[in-house]
């Protein structure tokens, strides 16, 4: 009788065991609930959508920093990283707008909206610049642009290299958290452009 007791209480106790890990089978399996798909079929998630909302107005002040090296008696290496920094950025700019257009979310007001308009200074609408790292402030963006050519070089890369820091961790939480490929693939292609174009910023400077 005692043997009998025994044996039914440890196949209640597998029997429980097993039950508890499938359950746990099932969470593991199920997609977090801030995953969501695209118009294109594809999956993402809040990370996505946060990366491209700040990587779109982080980009257009990058650009807004080389137009000022425009017409600016400069040496041919910045001259030469300008240009490259606008032939990359531009065109990840207008991806991400789309990523973000295909997942009927807002695409930020920056300053290339504003680009021909008079008056608009260094300000971009809805932009809080305190939550992306690497980020100038206004009076920043108007010390550069006032600053005699001399000091202009030296100024800018120095801006630039924080800047292109703070692109580096954004785009090393996008490959860590997000869930949309096409933007942990631009992630990794910022890290590795950007980490690259610091060190050339740091040999031009010196350090």
């Amino acid at each position: 009788m005692f043997t009998i007791k025994k044996k039914h209480h440890v196949a209640v106790l597998v029997s429980a065991i097993a039950l508890s890990l499938t359950g746990c089978g099932n969470d593991d399996d199920a997609q977090p609930s801030d995953v969501r798909t695209a118009s294109d079929g594809e999956l993402f998630n809040d990370a996505d959508v946060e990366f491209a909302t700040a990587m779109i107005p982080h980009h257009a002040q990058a650009l807004e920093m080389v137009d000022l090296t425009v017409g600016r008696d400069l040496s041919p290496e910045v001259q030469a990283l300008a240009a490259q920094i606008r032939e990359a950025q531009a065109p990840e700019v207008e991806q991400m707008s789309d990523w973000l257009t295909s997942w009927d979310e807002p695409v930020p007001e920056t300053s290339l909206n504003h680009a021909n308009a008079e008056g608009e200074g260094h300000d971009m609408e809805g932009m809080d610049s305190d939550e992306m790292p690497g980020m100038m402030s206004a009076d920043e963006m108007d010390e550069l642009e006032a600053a005699p050519d001399a000091e202009f070089e030296a100024m800018f890369l120095e801006m630039m290299i924080e800047h292109h820091e703070g692109a580096v961790e954004m785009a090393e939480t996008e490959q860590s958290d997000g869930e949309y490929a096409e933007a942990v693939t631009l992630a990794e292609a910022i890290e590795t452009s950007q980490t690259a174009e610091i060190e050339t910023m740091e040999g031009l400077l010196g350090s």
